[in-house]
């Protein structure tokens, strides 16, 4: 995610660093905190550089505090996040954030790792009168999805630009929107991925019906 003014740092531990799919990192940390899903943590290797920020990935009640990134290669930051072992030690700030999805039903719509508060939200159990539209250009960029497909069932519907297969929509999510005859218009829409993402289905949305407030977004970088 992007950038965020000093916050004050605490000192953690390295679990585990899963490599989901080329560049596609998920890491979990020691769990210093309580937090909410849908928030948001500040995390650098070395408390004096600038940290940036990461939605959660991991569920309230689990033992860990999963981050989910991909490398940027001309990075500061995820190039050597990417090589980080068990037992290494980074720092993160206490959680915040509002990007919260409280209100439902609600459609939640998500590309690339945008689908990290995504994920804490329905390992929390917060997801029952939902719908996640997930977006990705290959099959193996649904991060997380059979946990999804698991909890959500047909309430999880899969998007992909360039691969198809069992229970995968082919084609982008915004065209899917853009054909939608039905979109509930009072439903509360929770948008996280690219900005053009978020630009092109608000958009649609408001086309629609969708009045601007009903639509929340938290912007990838």
């Amino acid at each position: 995610m992007n950038q965020h003014k000093r916050k004050e740092l605490q000192a953690v531990k390295v679990i585990s660093n899963q490599l989901l799919a080329t560049n596609v990192h998920h890491i979990k940390l020691e769990k210093p905190f309580s937090f909410q899903a849908g928030q948001v943590v500040a995390l650098t290797m070395h408390p004096t550089d600038e940290p940036r920020l990461y939605s959660i990935a991991s569920g309230t009640s689990q033992a860990y505090l999963g981050i989910l990134f991909d490398v940027k290669p001309d990075g500061e930051l995820t190039p050597p996040l990417s090589k980080v072992k068990p037992g290494d030690t980074l720092y993160i700030s206490a959680p915040f954030g509002k990007f919260l999805c409280k209100e439902q039903p609600a459609t939640w719509i998500a590309t690339g790792t945008g689908i990290a508060p995504f994920i804490s939200l329905v390992e929390s159990g917060l997801a029952n009168n939902i719908a996640l539209l997930h977006g990705a250009r290959t099959i193996d960029k649904f991060y997380f999805q059979d946990e999804l497909q698991d909890k959500l069932g047909e309430n999880y519907l899969r998007f992909c630009t360039t691969e198809s297969g069992p229970q995968i929509m082919e084609g982008r999510l915004t065209n899917y929107l853009e054909n939608a005859t039905n979109l509930p218009t009072n439903n509360k829409y929770y948008l996280c991925g690219g900005s053009q993402m978020v630009i092109d289905v608000r958009e649609i949305l408001i086309a629609k019906g969708v009045p601007y407030d009903n639509i929340i977004a938290e912007i990838y970088f």
